[in-house]
């Protein structure tokens, strides 16, 4: 960037206001809403009678669309702006949500149509989301902005598996109630953002070109972007892997019966995700992003590893909130380095980082058939060597 645009660029970071950023929080808190079809795929399977190929298609259907549509969008958002993309987002979601109403969740495949939209919603959510945070984000807080916002996504994650079990614990209600309560948040937050002035078009202050497929797959040439990328991928997979498995876990290794408390151990993942992501806002203002990133993944490799060790059910929690902690942040920390590195490939940095989102969908399969065939433990070897992919990275980072 050139000592005029830089110029160009102070006024527009020294007009935000807090309140600005308000509305991109609550549409981060909808963005985590994407995450229920990791609960809701062992809930449908027993109210439908699923086989485990129909299971499949729920989490199937909240994924594909992170491959299918995130650099297209991207390309579209350089056009139209991020806040345009992220109402659209939201729009997406409710429709998502409304389908399965309408039919009384009476039709599994409405349901699954209603979860493909959902995953659309959360697909324009993510690439736009991340993105606008640093239009609304102070100078040099970006990072931590950043963090917050997946602090805030957290708690819409873990809503997907703490509603059902209060619900259920106190009402006699189910997975259900999700719907309508969602559909009045991202009601909400559409309403609020639709009267928000935002600078979205701060690509602005890099007086950065639209994008176009081109100009990704340019990006994802340049090395340094193509790793972060993968380390994207590799993460993902690992954290949907892991919210998944974890009941299962909670079963093999401590006999848990996973139909009445199977949920608690995606809600302990869930919960020390959301810690450490509040936790990361604050070190995030004090501590550089690659030694943070370093630490993360450390710690992360330490619980993944806790979990071959654990030798009673206490440990085994405590080993969960670990890998809770450790994953926290290594989305955001990767993805605000990467957008900082080059501030002038935001819109194709965003396309390719929220395509590699795919990894959940992929990566959970990966485990599957290694569990088949080794053993279900030997599955999370799959976690072990995605992390120790994200430390070489973090180490090659710090370095460069």
């Amino acid at each position: 960037m050139s000592s005029i645009q830089k110029a160009e660029a102070l006024p527009a970071s020294s007009n935000i206001s807090k309140a600005q950023a308000y509305p991109i929080f609550l549409s981060f808190l909808c963005m985590g809403f994407g995450d229920v079809v990791g609960p809701l795929s062992s809930q449908l399977q027993t109210d439908y009678q699923l086989s485990n190929m129909g299971a499949g298609l729920v989490t199937f259907m909240g994924f594909i669309m992170f491959g299918l549509l995130s650099i297209p969008m991207s390309i579209y958002q350089s056009h139209k702006g991020k806040k345009h993309v992220l109402k659209l987002g939201l729009m997406c979601a409710l429709v998502g949500l409304m389908v399965p109403m309408v039919s009384n969740f009476e039709s599994f495949p409405l349901i699954l149509v209603g979860l493909l939209c959902l995953g659309t919603g959360a697909t324009l959510l993510q690439v736009s989301g991340n993105p606008i945070m640093q239009s609304v984000s102070p100078p040099g807080k970006y990072a931590s902005y950043l963090s917050y916002g997946q602090f805030i996504k957290a708690i819409g994650s873990l809503s997907g598996a703490l509603i059902p079990l209060i619900a259920a614990m106190f009402w006699g209600l189910d997975w259900k109630l999700l719907f309508p309560i969602y559909s009045v948040i991202i009601l909400i937050t559409i309403v609020y953002l639709h009267f928000t002035k935002i600078n979205d078009k701060a690509d602005d202050i890099s007086n950065e070109e639209p994008a176009s497929f081109a100009s990704c797959m340019s990006a994802l040439a340049t090395p340094k972007i193509a790793l972060m990328v993968l380390g994207i991928f590799f993460y993902v997979g690992a954290e949907v892997t892991m919210s998944s498995r974890l009941p299962t876990f909670l079963e093999h290794a401590f006999q848990f019966d996973i139909k009445e408390f199977g949920l608690l151990g995606t809600l302990f993942f869930f919960l020390s995700l959301m810690v450490g992501r509040f936790i990361g806002g604050m070190v995030l203002a004090r501590v550089s992003t690659a030694r943070f990133l370093i630490a993360s993944s450390i710690i992360s490799l330490i619980g993944i590893w806790g979990l071959f060790l654990a030798p009673n059910t206490i440990v085994g929690f405590i080993v969960i909130g670990l890998i809770g902690l450790g994953f926290a942040n290594i989305f955001p920390l990767i993805f605000s380095m990467t957008i900082e590195s080059f501030p002038g490939k935001s819109n194709e940095i965003s396309g390719l980082m929220v395509t590699a989102i795919i990894g959940g969908a992929i990566m959970p399969v990966v485990f599957g058939f290694i569990a088949d065939s080794f053993g279900f433990m030997s599955g999370f070897f799959v976690c072990f060597a995605s992390f120790l992919y994200i430390l070489f990275l973090s180490l090659t980072t710090k370095k460069g």
